[in-house]
């Protein structure tokens, strides 16, 4: 049984957003005038579903032009890809980011996880939403973790129209542009070069509101804001020559090409070049590089395994979807160091064989989009990408692809359904992606920090590179600290320092209660546990993970309770539903928590062992990463915290 719009019509505003995609319609089948040919044979069909794959982009431009997805609109863009009009629902339905049903232009997003949560979220989130009422104009949201922990508590706008824009509200420059009247300038991003240096400070009460702007100015004031903590930087560090993943992020501009050669930018891509595509392997694997998304998977192993394919194309896939709560170093580098993802994307290719790739991007991160179209334009208009790249004879570009707010779509096959016009749903492994991937063709997938790591890599050497950190864990690693620390940001650090000298430099408050590090996928340590060698065998060892970077700090302010159970809550909303272990354990593992907040001692003993069970049978059952690692921050607290006690 299929789905069906009826006599819906798309608007003149959603004909125009869809055109503007995919162009003009060429019959009426596709939804042009009907002409006397039309009723004689159909045209377009094969090549319509050949662009299967623009259902997301289409998607995008309905939610972005008008603020939310029709009926009508959705059926207009089914008929422009002749996708089933239930496919494309179920599609529009899968993420976070859209609706279908009629919402005002401008949403603001507002954090409730786990940093944000600690740094007085949910009382912000209470006030606004009473202060902005449907006469606003301002749809509020709670959103779960929006990448923007260094900053917390964090919020983003959407504006949807004829030009559409995403914002990352500057809190600490709230008053000065409702003082100067500014229309619009929530919309903008905090001054600096993107090092994310705009300043957060004391808000206070405007005029009454006449536009959605003025009314989330005034809904933000000093009543319903946390304490102040200090001014920070995206990046503490910077600028610091001796960093090598970090160096350019407060030195270079990020939009200027020239700027980025002239600090070292495409000498790796020259020595690749030099070596040829076989070499740029062997110098990726005796390098020692490991992913660093999680997994930690050999980086050279994989590049191997993709291009040794007969099966062509191969393709690239740059996964910069980081929706893990608390992680934010790949927005840091693309806002700040675009064009060094640019030129490692175009390594990566060169050695894997790929032409083509696609740079899946966080659809909460407006500065990352724009930085990253710029400096792949730039790229182009340079002969950087395209064909015959500064005279090799080798051909490849990059192609955005924008998330649109889905935690499982980082999982790289969810990813890749994603891309292909589908919900983003885990595949089944084998086959694995290297033998089958995006469009059933050979891909290597890699997140922004790996690929950036081939960078010194190739202008070190791999001995050089694997001379830093240990023996399994080479190189530099991005560490993002936040929660009770005085300067929160993304740190650079060789594999093997310790946690407390981590903590040291962000300078972590008194009263140290618990270290969440991995994010909502990983585990707790104690205060006592600070000298952890931060090291993917290290962390192991100690019974916990690295995962992705992430090193969250609480003090004994911050309720532990409500962290764990705002964690239950975000895999319940984040699973997708296909396995049943993970469809159904994430909702019993938030049912148990919630009763377990109302017992202590003996009366909680039934529920921490129905808490167990649930737990092994996700962690064995589980199709993805989701299923498989939602009970682990939960389990470490009950261990290694003694919670619940």
């Amino acid at each position: 049984m299929d789905l069906h719009f009826g006599d819906s019509e798309p608007t003149d505003e959603e004909r125009a957003a869809v055109d503007t995609l995919l162009g003009p319609p060429e019959s009426s089948w596709e939804g042009a005038d009907r002409s006397d040919a039309d009723l004689r044979w159909a045209r377009g069909g094969r090549a319509a579903r050949e662009r299967r794959d623009l259902l997301l982009p289409g998607l995008h431009a309905l939610n972005d032009r008008v603020g939310w997805i029709s009926e009508g609109g959705l059926g207009y863009l089914c008929r422009r890809l002749t996708v089933p009009p239930a496919e494309a629902y179920g599609v529009a339905t899968f993420y976070a980011m859209f609706s279908v049903r009629p919402r005002p232009a401008t949403v603001l997003h507002v954090c409730t996880d786990l940093a944000c949560t600690a740094a007085g979220a949910p009382k912000l989130c209470e006030s606004v939403e009473a202060r902005l009422g449907p006469e606003s104009g301002v749809k509020v949201e709670r959103s779960p973790c929006l990448g923007l922990c260094e900053r917390a508590p964090a919020a983003l706008v959407i504006r949807a129209g004829e030009s559409a824009r995403l914002g990352v509200p500057p809190l600490g420059e709230l008053e000065d542009e409702a003082r100067q009247g500014r229309k619009g300038g929530l919309g903008a991003q905090p001054p600096g070069n993107g090092t994310g240096k705009g300043r957060r400070g004391r808000h206070t009460a405007v005029s009454a509101p006449t536009t959605p702007d003025t009314a989330i100015h005034a809904a933000l004031t000093p009543e319903n804001a946390p304490e102040e903590p200090p001014a920070t930087l995206a990046v503490p560090q910077a600028p610091d020559p001796n960093l090598l993943l970090l160096a350019r992020i407060g030195t270079v501009d990020p939009t200027d090409l020239d700027d980025y050669r002239a600090h070292g930018g495409y000498t790796a891509l020259r020595r690749a070049f030099s070596l040829g595509p076989a070499a740029v392997i062997r110098e990726v694997t005796d390098a020692g590089l490991l992913g660093r998304g999680g997994a930690a998977f050999p980086t050279g192993r994989k590049w191997q395994a993709t291009a040794s394919q007969p099966d062509h194309p191969h393709h690239l896939v740059c996964n910069a979807d980081e929706s893990e709560p608390g992680t934010f170093k790949d927005r840091v580098l693309m806002e700040g160091d675009p064009y060094a993802l640019v030129e490692a994307m175009t390594i990566a290719a060169y050695a894997t064989g790929a032409r083509h790739g696609y740079l899946y991007l966080r659809g909460e991160y407006p500065r990352a989009l724009e930085r990253m179209e710029h400096a792949i334009g730039q790229a182009r208009a340079r002969g950087l990408l395209g064909d015959d790249i500064l005279g090799q004879g080798f051909s490849f570009d990059i192609e955005i692809r924008r998330g649109a707010g889905a935690y499982i779509c980082g999982e790289e096959t969810a990813l890749f359904n994603s891309i292909e016009g589908y919900r983003g749903e885990p595949r089944s492994k084998p086959p694995f992606p290297v033998e089958k991937g995006l469009f059933g063709k050979p891909t290597v997938a890699n997140n922004v920090e790996t690929l950036v790591n081939v960078l010194p890599v190739l202008t070190l050497g791999a001995q050089a590179y694997a001379a830093i950190g240990t023996r399994q864990s080479t190189g530099p690693k991005l560490f993002c600290v936040s929660g009770s620390v005085d300067r929160p940001g993304v740190y650079e650090l060789p594999f093997g320092a310790t946690l407390g000298e981590l903590l040291e430099l962000a300078g972590v408050r008194r009263n140290l209660r618990a270290v969440l590090l991995g994010g909502a996928a990983g585990g707790f340590v104690r205060p006592d546990e600070l000298d952890l060698p931060l090291t993917f065998e290290g962390t192991r060892a100690a019974g916990t993970t690295l995962g992705s970077g992430v090193v969250m700090a609480f003090d004994d302010t911050v309720p532990l309770p409500r962290l764990l159970l705002r964690i239950a809550e975000f895999f319940r909303d984040e699973s997708c539903g296909q396995c049943v272990p993970c469809r159904v354990g994430t909702v019993r593992q938030e049912e148990a928590l919630h009763r377990i907040a109302k017992r202590t001692g003996a009366d909680a003993a039934a529920d921490i062992t129905l808490l167990r069970e649930v737990g092994r049978a996700m962690r064995d059952a589980s199709i993805c990463g989701l299923g498989q690692t939602a009970w682990n921050a939960v389990e470490s607290a009950i261990d290694r915290l003694g919670a619940y006690e």
